[in-house]
């Protein structure tokens, strides 16, 4: 779809500071034509008074802008906090439906992550990193000097130090098959939950390759008696080896490990190998 007449949408987490969305929107209206403005909010009086507020700012101020305020619901009703599983699930639901018709419009979207409770931020996150496009973009807002809490003024003075900080996003659907599936499931639940079956089936591939082909066969008897939950001194009697040469064969085994892992941060050792391999070693 041709974006020729089209114009870009403006989406938000919504707390109880309105200017938030109004710091936003003047910095992005300078270099694009916004045409709506998505609030994504709870069930909250002082959110409903923030709302109260941007309507009236909006008549005045952008009536060419149209303000959609969507309240966050889930399966129990709209969401006040976010204290439940359920109320996670409603939030995220809502992004998904949100961001999801907007890009089926063929509209770009710019999602402002700084208003409301952190978590809104880290499934909005979610959400772009699923349904995104190229052309879409996630920010966050810096007022230097102002506090939540402080002078409520919906629009930055002169003085005032306001800017928007790009939020780089890694996108799904830049790899063919995500983007197919992606496109096809409705419900971003559903999606979560292809993608842990996909990169499950991932890392059981990579543990086998590891297993068969990275160890020799007398590492892999060490690290199968390791999985089991036997000590040095047990594998040692149980293969009639030193328990130094059993050490010394785990530590190989750990720095190959660590190269699989790509050179984590932290220590590559007997816990780590055990959580990554005891499965394949249970199921093999």
């Amino acid at each position: 779809m041709s974006r020729k007449n089209t114009r870009d949408v403006m989406i938000a987490t919504l707390g109880s500071e309105p200017q938030v969305i109004t710091y936003t929107l003047d910095i992005l209206g300078a270099d694009h034509k916004i045409d709506e403005v998505v609030v994504i909010h709870t069930d909250d009086i002082n959110i409903s008074r923030s709302i109260g507020i941007l309507h009236k700012e909006f008549t005045n101020a952008y009536p060419d802008v149209a303000l959609r305020p969507v309240l966050i619901t889930g399966s129990s009703g709209p969401v006040k906090d976010f204290l439940t599983q359920d109320d996670l699930n409603g939030l995220l639901g809502t992004l998904y439906i949100e961001v999801r018709r907007i890009r089926q419009s063929g509209r770009r979207i710019h999602m402002c992550i700084s208003g409301g409770r952190k978590v809104m931020a880290v499934l909005a996150m979610c959400v772009a990193q699923l349904l995104f496009g190229p052309s879409d973009h996630v920010w966050y807002l810096i007022t230097e000097g102002w506090r939540p809490g402080g002078e409520q003024k919906l629009h930055a003075g002169k003085s005032d130090k306001t800017f928007l900080l790009p939020v780089p996003v890694l996108r799904w659907n830049e790899a063919e098959i995500l983007l197919r599936t992606v496109a096809e499931l409705k419900d971003p639940n559903e999606v979560i939950a292809w993608y842990k079956k996909l990169t499950h089936r991932a890392e059981e591939k990579r543990n086998n390759e590891f297993v068969r082909h990275w160890l020799t066969r007398a590492e892999r008897e060490v690290v199968r008696l390791a999985c089991l939950g036997f000590d040095n001194a047990t594998i040692a009697a149980k293969l009639g080896k030193s328990e130094q040469t059993v050490a010394n064969q785990l530590r190989g085994v750990y720095e190959k490990l660590r190269e699989l892992l790509g050179f984590p941060e932290y220590n590559v050792e007997r816990n780590v190998l055990i959580s990554r391999l005891a499965p394949y070693f249970s199921l093999n």
